[in-house]
């Protein structure tokens, strides 16, 4: 497979790619991302290949609207109060999905993560192509990687398309389980816990 580097203007090859259940990394606010079509088995499939990944190992989801949230998942109080303080941001949040979610894109689970990237390609891409599952570009286990470089190095050959670019934070997203009623932080971003307790306060 050749693997093309495009700035962030072919954003219409990028879409397409997607929509044929192809494999594309991108840089967003925190770190490089790999992605793929929602709803694909196809899709999904080849990326737990390429990373090398765990397929017991969740992938979040990635949207464009905080009002979309409430199509695949419970939004209780605690999620509201995140989503209205951080959200286009760099936190994931793990709630309770909706029936209609095949589980098998949610690893067998019946929670779900989601994530709205504060990052004007990622939003303008998934405006075209509708919801994606989204992951750090890396191999499973190792350093995430952060600029377009890094990623072509590990997966030139592997996908088809990578969009030029660094990203921002350097580190992943804060990952919040709001799925049981309580306020579980999985992973430590940029967002702190002390800033995720005054908002629930």
């Amino acid at each position: 497979m050749n693997t093309v580097l495009v700035e962030k203007d072919a954003l219409d090859l990028a879409a397409e790619l997607v929509g044929n259940n192809k494999v594309v990394a991108f840089p967003t606010e925190t770190v490089f991302g790999l992605g793929v079509k929602f709803g694909s088995k196809e899709a999904l499939d080849a990326l737990y290949q390429i990373k090398k990944r765990d397929k017991g190992k969740a992938i979040s989801m990635m949207i464009s609207k905080p009002e979309d949230i409430e199509k695949y998942a419970y939004v209780n109080e605690n999620a509201k109060k995140i989503i209205k303080a951080f959200m286009p941001g760099m936190i994931t949040i793990i709630l309770k999905k909706k029936p209609h979610i095949d589980k098998y894109f949610t690893a067998s689970l019946d929670t779900i993560g989601i994530r709205i990237p504060d990052d004007k390609f990622v939003l303008s891409l998934l405006d075209k192509t509708g919801p994606m599952l989204v992951t750090s570009a890396n191999l499973s286990g190792k350093e995430s990687l952060v600029d377009d470089q890094a990623v072509m190095e590990v997966f030139k050959g592997k996908i088809p398309l990578i969009v030029k670019g660094e990203s921002i934070s350097k580190k992943a997203s804060t990952i919040v389980d709001l799925s049981k009623g309580n306020v579980e932080i999985l992973r430590l971003g940029d967002i702190s816990k002390e800033e995720i307790m005054e908002v629930l306060k």
